[in-house]
């Protein structure tokens, strides 16, 4: 387990940072986006991100190891189940963070933060197929041009 954050807790000492990250965590996966303070976010964020990890290997001693965390399991079901399968194809950046302003009574900077539920951009799959295509292809364009320079030069000695 790494070593907490050092300097001042959110709200309190790290047993209650524990518990109020797990207790947004488990609001973020039951309702999908939240609004909360920035810092909060960005605290949550890591920890939310992990947690989706966890879902997506799937087993039962994951789902343990989140049941330690989130004590409601219903919202560990749905994050098994609906949000792991919704991850599947995506390598990390689960969250999103917003900035929405700050709040009218104390000023506190305001952010959404939300699950990316939205399938990996297919954009980004074809460019990397081309990627490794133009790789593969390659040497052959390669070799292709060896010979069509070989055959002018066979060509300009006939002439």
């Amino acid at each position: 387990m790494p070593t907490p954050a050092k300097g001042t807790r959110l709200g309190g000492g790290a047993a209650h940072e524990r518990l109020m990250l797990a207790n947004l965590s488990a609001s973020l996966f039951e309702h999908k986006r939240i609004t909360t303070t920035f810092t909060k976010a960005k605290r949550l964020s890591p920890y939310a991100e992990r947690l989706v990890t966890f879902a997506k290997r799937g087993d039962l001693a994951s789902r343990r190891r989140v049941l330690g965390l989130i004590a409601d399991k219903g919202i560990v079901h749905e994050l098994f189940t609906d949000i792991a399968k919704a991850m599947e194809n995506r390598d990390g950046g689960y969250t999103r963070i917003t900035k929405i302003g700050n709040r009218k009574g104390d000023n506190a900077p305001m952010a959404v933060i939300e699950l990316v539920l939205e399938p990996v951009s297919p954009k980004q799959a074809v460019v990397k197929e081309a990627t490794e295509a133009a790789v593969k292809a390659a040497p052959v364009e390669e070799v292709q041009v060896e010979e069509v320079v070989a055959e002018e030069a066979a060509a300009e000695e006939t002439k």
